[in-house]
């Protein structure tokens, strides 16, 4: 996993993606999001392979005209996040009551109703969303939308720090 600080203009996430795709990797999952300052955005993205691999991946990044920075994001040391909503068939008063006994006990909220089915929002590590789905398979998923993996390192450190995180900087 790793992150990305980008120049924020159309375009740059085809880039990005392209040349991961060029290098013969899936992208497990991808986050976008504006930063602070509207003119760079940050990507968390998720790809499987050999460190070797990995960070030749991270320096074709790097490359890239609109890169302004990346960085090893180490999943034993960072904290992952992931939003799931998860449209529930409930069609009858004791399927309903039981999802919403799940949803109580995964910290989940319930976010629409419908006379057939419960909307759920959860949030947490994506084997905490996996293990909602797993429960809840049994009464029908009919819809559900993730939003993919966020992380931000643990402590103090940023991405901005060199140390350990294999960053790479322009200039």
């Amino acid at each position: 996993m790793f992150a990305l600080i980008v120049e924020n203009k159309p375009g740059v996430l085809f880039r990005v993606t392209n040349m991961i795709r060029r290098r013969g990797f899936n992208i497990e999952s991808i986050t976008v999001g504006t930063l602070a300052d509207p003119s760079l955005s940050r990507m968390t993205i998720v790809i499987r392979g050999d460190e070797r691999e990995v960070s030749q991946v991270m320096k074709n990044l790097y490359k890239l005209v609109e890169t302004v920075r990346v960085a090893r994001i180490p999943e034993e040391s960072s904290v992952l996040r992931e939003l799931a909503l998860i449209k529930v068939k409930a069609s009858n008063p004791q399927a309903r009551a039981d999802i919403l006994n799940y949803a109580q006990i995964f910290r989940a909220r319930i976010v629409d109703v419908a006379e057939d089915a419960l909307t759920v929002e959860i949030t947490g590590e994506s084997r905490k969303i996996d293990a909602f789905l797993n429960i809840v398979k049994g009464f029908g998923v009919k819809e559900m939308a993730r939003t993919g993996i966020t992380a931000l390192v643990r402590g103090g450190k940023t991405i901005e720090d060199e140390d350990k995180f294999g960053v790479v900087r322009h200039g």
